[in-house]
């Protein structure tokens, strides 16, 4: 048995197998629409170039649902001790293997997953600014994230993995730790994640940069728009971005200065989780189903009136919901 310091620490796992489980299952709904979309527009010459776009948007909701699942690999040893009669059927993790589950969880989220999602997402905004050629979309968007993502996967990797390169020079252990060892009750120990403060600066100076390019490419891209809908998406999403993003990073922060067994640090962590899927959430739904369902909308008006025309209604949409989507909408 574990020793927790509140009864509030497993309330902290359920939530945030919770939310994860919903949502995934807002991931998995996401991607069925946008390759729905896709099948659905394929001889549509009004939104093929729209169309386009469906890579991208794979891309985004690919990172944020890889994101969700590394995430329960900082749950699943505290919590199979903690409940061994329902995850009986699970082998034991040694030490070692708890602690790589701990290690692996902090370069792929803050080194990969979450860099990827905003990366992606700044350029579906930046996109919308700027005429795009549909056949090199996809590869300028890879070649625009994997240089966002390679350099902070570099550092997580050996912040995380090679902590003894940074321990000749006297740092505290803090700075490198992802993980602690602590008392499981029966005289063994548990290995508990926990943030290194060198991966959480790190990740820190990567979203400094992102704040202001996002916020250059929305004030861009506001000067653009006259329609007070496509408006009120972007100070939504903006909104969401320049709150959470920063609120994340102080959480990572000032989590260094408790244990993993504390219930504050339990609660940081899941605030720095909902932060992140606050923001996830809000970012699909701004750039992902929102756009879609305004395309499939104009493309229901577009079969409508070739309908009539070839019944000899030459009478076209109006111009205001004929006009073609754009990235947000």
């Amino acid at each position: 048995m574990v020793p927790p310091s509140s009864l509030l620490n497993p309330v902290f796992d359920l939530t945030t197998l919770s939310f994860i489980f919903v949502f995934l299952l807002f991931s998995l709904f996401s991607l069925v629409f946008i390759f729905y979309f896709r099948l659905k527009t394929r001889n549509s010459d009004h939104l093929r170039e729209f169309s386009s776009l469906w890579t991208i948007r794979t891309l985004l909701v690919s990172f944020i649902t890889l994101w969700a699942l590394t995430e329960t690999l900082r749950l699943p040893v505290l919590f199979f001790r903690r409940y061994p009669f329902i995850f009986s059927f699970f082998s034991p993790l040694t030490l070692i293997q708890q602690s790589n589950l701990c290690k692996i969880h902090v370069v792929l989220s803050l080194g990969l997953f979450e860099p990827g999602f905003f990366a992606t997402l700044l350029f579906l905004v930046n996109v919308s600014v700027r005429k795009r050629n549909p056949t090199d979309t996809f590869a300028t968007a890879f070649s625009i994230v994997s240089a966002c993502c390679i350099p902070i996967l570099v550092f997580q990797v050996l912040f995380v993995f090679f902590p003894t390169t940074f321990n000749h020079f006297g740092l505290p252990e803090s700075l490198s730790r992802s993980f602690v060892l602590v008392s499981d009750g029966t005289g063994g120990n548990i290995a508990l994640c926990t943030y290194p403060l060198f991966s959480s600066i790190s990740f820190g100076a990567f979203g400094i940069v992102y704040v202001l390019s996002f916020l250059l490419s929305c004030w861009r891209l506001i000067s653009l728009v006259i329609n007070k809908g496509l408006r009120l998406r972007i100070y939504t999403l903006a909104l969401a971005v320049l709150l959470t993003l920063p609120i994340q990073i102080v959480f990572l922060v000032i989590s260094v200065l408790w244990n993993p067994d504390d219930t504050v640090f339990q609660g940081l962590a899941l605030l720095v989780f909902l932060c992140m899927l606050s923001c996830a959430v809000v970012g699909v739904g701004i750039l992902v189903i929102r756009p879609i369902f305004d395309a499939l909308a104009v493309a229901s008006i577009e079969a409508s009136w070739c309908s009539r025309r070839n019944g000899h209604d030459l009478l076209p949409p109006s111009a205001d919901v004929a006009e073609k989507p754009g990235v947000l909408g």
